[in-house]
């Protein structure tokens, strides 16, 4: 059983809406963000719509039954104040529990002398990990509207789009054939450990043994291949042909093992699927060590696993200098003059200039938009063919030599004033990653694209706060010189 939020009144129970937001800069990133959720619960506009999106996506068909869940309420506070503030779970959950202004806004905070509620660490991971991309997703584009209601002098302004990409790193370690190859021997060993522990199976006494001389060999490859002078090579080589023929001899004992261990619950049955997994990549990087250092091939990229783990990583190269290689994805976003990202997008595998007909489809129906600016990575034809009659100022710079009506384009006044205030974005991509999308710490892809999702609607709502809260500091000063005079 769930509620949106409880309002229920108790004695000694601090309401939400007479939360005091500080106002000071030096606060940090937290007092804009309540300021902005604060107004969101309060305007029955915004809290009626946020609900809704909630309860479609957490509460269950028959919620009237059960023990008492996290409120909605306190699920999606927590969530933004993880990414505001760019902090793991243990922060979180410190948070939850000491941050008097913080448990105010969650509606669970008392006044001194009455018991107070406690909120378990795997309760809070359990709870933030029901919101999902596409829930995200829909909050994200009514946080975009709740921005716009507080921007927009006029509602029928239109916006000034600027668009960019950026890469959100995986949580992994830079990759290399050997490194991977005892990955893959660590895990499989460490799932044959856990179906030997429930039964006495034989053959599997020196399990630790097996782990030790795979991680030395390991190291010895990764010391002969960092370290130079004379015989580099055939030191790499003896090396390499040590930890295959270990890992070889390993492998066919995985195999031995697999056919004749028999599976008693279906905890074995999923412990089996993750070994079957883990020996598919340990005999993949057997193959790669071997072709690549002993018979001298090059590995096409195609072939290439970049983590074992987090399986959707990407090598990605933006031709800058530092860092000049990244592993993770490729995020693109879209802002606006209010500097509200208006559009995100996570690129599986896409080139910059392969997303603007998806990017034209989801914005154009819902945004008046007056001028969008990109950079030379979006340049197509088809591209430019696509947004010149439904964009009054397009700045889209072409790749390579311009024709004379092209180059005639890009000299006007007002082409290069907007391309010159394309780089706006960069900042926003700068208080992103501070948000913490410059690393993923969660596993699995869908909870990748969840967590860019939440870095943007954290920094979304932080730019509207921010506002409300330098349109109250004005408020005040007016109203003191107003008593004052």
């Amino acid at each position: 059983m769930r509620n949106r939020f409880d309002q229920q009144l108790s004695i000694g129970k601090l309401l939400i809406a007479d939360t005091v937001i500080p106002m000071a800069k030096r606060n940090g990133p937290l007092p804009a963000l309540f300021a902005a959720l604060k107004e969101i619960f309060t305007n029955p506009k915004w809290n009626s719509q946020v609900f809704e999106i909630l309860d479609r996506a957490i509460l269950p068909k028959n919620n009237t039954t059960g023990r008492p869940g996290m409120d909605l309420w306190q699920i999606f506070v927590l969530s933004q104040v993880r990414l505001c503030k760019n902090i793991c779970y243990d922060d979180l959950h410190y948070m939850a529990n000491h941050d008097m202004l913080l448990r105010q806004l969650m509606g669970v905070e008392t006044e001194s002398g009455y018991d107070k509620l406690s909120i378990g660490y795997q309760r809070i991971i359990d709870n933030v990990d029901l919101l999902t991309d596409e829930t995200v997703r829909e909050l994200n584009q009514l946080i975009v509207a709740f921005g716009h209601d507080v921007f927009k002098k006029k509602g029928e302004e239109a916006l000034r789009l600027k668009t960019d990409s950026f890469v959100v790193e995986s949580n992994v370690h830079f990759p290399t054939d050997y490194n991977l190859l005892w990955d893959s021997g660590r895990k499989c060993l460490d799932m044959v450990s856990k179906l030997v522990v429930d039964q006495d199976f034989p053959g599997w006494r020196k399990l630790d043994d097996w782990l030790k001389c795979l991680k030395n060999l390991s190291r010895a490859m990764g010391i002969g291949s960092a370290s130079g002078g004379k015989g580099k090579e055939e030191r790499v080589k003896n090396a390499a042909k040590n930890l295959i023929l270990k890992a070889k001899t390993l492998l066919r004992k995985l195999e031995a093992f697999r056919i004749e261990f028999q599976p008693s619950s279906f905890n074995h049955i999923a412990i089996l699927a993750a070994l079957d997994g883990y020996m598919a990549y340990l005999e993949k990087h057997i193959d790669l060590v071997d072709r690549r250092i002993l018979k001298g091939e090059t590995i096409p990229h195609a072939e290439k696993v970049f983590s074992i783990f987090e399986e959707y990583t990407e090598w990605v190269t933006k031709g800058k200098k530092r860092p000049n290689v990244e592993l993770g994805k490729k995020a693109g976003i879209t802002t606006d003059q209010y500097h509200l990202i208006v559009d995100y997008q996570v690129m599986d595998h896409e080139a910059d200039s392969q997303i603007v007909s998806g990017l034209a489809k989801r914005i154009l129906p819902l945004f008046k938009v007056d001028s969008w600016s990109f950079d030379k990575g979006y340049w197509h034809k088809d591209n430019k063919k696509l947004l010149v009659g439904k964009v009054d100022q397009l700045v889209l710079p072409k790749k390579g030599k311009c024709n004379k009506e092209e180059s005639a384009q890009e000299k006007t006044t007002l082409f290069k004033k907007l391309r010159n205030k394309h780089s706006a974005v960069e900042s926003n991509i700068n208080e992103l990653e501070h948000r913490g999308l410059d690393r993923c710490p969660d596993r699995g892809y869908a909870h990748f694209k969840r967590y860019i999702g939440l870095g943007v609607s954290a920094y979304n709502l932080r730019k509207i706060g921010a506002e409300l809260i330098a349109r109250e500091i004005k408020n005040q000063k007016s109203l003191a010189r107003k008593q004052a005079a």
